[in-house]
């Protein structure tokens, strides 16, 4: 096969199709205002196929909110949101990082059935923000033959859900007030459905981004709740896309063997990251094997060994993934996730360009 650009290349791993080696890719949620990333990025820019998110809408579903900061402590600041529904109104709390530093979930708008009522009552908003054909164009010429666009959806149904509650609350409710969640979940499909339709309308796409099923998977949910939050709800929204011409990129972290067949069924294109022990259960070559070329691996470096290992070793592991995952197609090379040691872009630079050359200059089909 002739050699593909970067964008042919990512987009023929959407499609199920084969190509000339695995793709390589590192997702970009660097640490805020690091120059010590900056060789890195570059380096990636030039070397690495790019994934391009364009954000579609926003996850407060034009709700009517009020937000206001607090002093916390000399780390966090405390974010307070207040949603007014017509029935009272609803609190969440999170802690902000001055220093950089990741922000930390309080509390929750739903913490009893409740609350859910309350949510429930929100009248419907028209859908804004979606965003427009003239922004996504600028997107695409933006990234160019390095990569692709992906519309970004947000949460999914299940995942959107989860954060309104908390993990507690949902595994609870769950058990005790399982048709209210999914009346939530209904209204979040519905709203991703209208934003789905909205954006195909104007012709934007064709490549696709949804994340959030990992809140509603094991160890703190099984295969039912996985199917009956995740699949009941993705499947027909993946449709809308692939009745289209339109493909899924999926990202969901943790154990995902016992639910990796909803995946399928839900009909997602790119799975990130397919982790194995001990993040995950799951290898790259049972990954291949299940799949059956329905599903392009996107993974699976573990992102500490990015700043732990030699580059030897990464060359190495990057190497035994191409064997057991690459068939001619189906592999995304990629870290579980960004690069995110705050002040350790040298440390993890050597690593990053041992991986890339493993694909670019040593990929065999396994």
């Amino acid at each position: 096969m002739a050699t593909l650009t970067r964008r042919e290349r990512l987009r023929r791993c959407y499609y199920h199709e084969e190509t000339d080696r695995p793709a390589v890719y590192s997702r970009t949620g660097y640490p805020p205002d690091d120059p010590t990333y900056d060789r890195l990025k570059a380096y990636l820019h030039e070397h690495a196929e790019h994934m391009l998110l364009w954000p579609c809408g926003t996850d407060g579903e034009g709700t009517p909110q009020s937000v206001h900061e607090e002093a916390y402590s000399r780390s966090f600041k405390r974010r307070v949101t207040v949603l007014h529904t017509p029935r009272g109104d609803l609190r969440r709390t999170e802690l902000v990082g001055l220093q950089g530093q990741p922000g930390l979930h309080e509390s929750y708008f739903i913490q009893s059935p409740e609350d859910a009522e309350r949510y429930l009552s929100l009248p419907w908003a028209a859908e804004a923000g979606v965003g427009d054909l003239a922004s996504f164009q600028r997107a695409e010429a933006q990234v160019a033959d390095r990569g692709v666009v992906n519309v970004s959806l947000g949460l999914n149904p299940a995942g959107f859900v989860a954060e309104l509650c908390g993990s507690e609350t949902f595994a609870l409710m769950s058990l005790t007030d399982r048709a209210l969640l999914h009346a939530l979940c209904q209204r979040r499909a519905e709203v991703l459905s209208r934003r789905i339709r909205s954006v195909l309308s104007l012709g934007i796409g064709p490549l696709f981004a949804l994340l959030g099923q990992e809140y509603v998977a094991p160890p703190l949910h099984g295969p039912h709740d996985f199917v009956d939050f995740n699949v009941r709800y993705d499947k027909p929204l993946i449709d809308l896309v692939h009745d289209a011409g339109g493909r899924v990129h999926v990202h969901c972290h943790g154990p995902v063997a016992t639910v990796f067949d909803g995946f399928l069924a839900m009909g997602a294109d790119i799975l990130h990251p397919c982790e194995p022990p001990p993040m995950g259960d799951i290898t790259a070559a049972q990954v291949r094997q299940r799949a059956r070329g329905q599903l392009c691996l996107d993974g699976n470096i573990q992102i500490n060994r990015l700043y732990e290992a030699t580059p030897d070793e990464i060359r190495s592991e990057t190497r035994l993934l191409i064997a057991d995952a690459f068939d001619g197609g189906g592999l995304i090379v990629s870290a579980s996730a960004s690069p995110y040691v705050p002040g350790q872009g040298e440390v993890c630079l050597p690593q990053y360009e041992a991986m890339v050359n493993a694909v670019v200059h040593g990929a065999e089909r396994g």
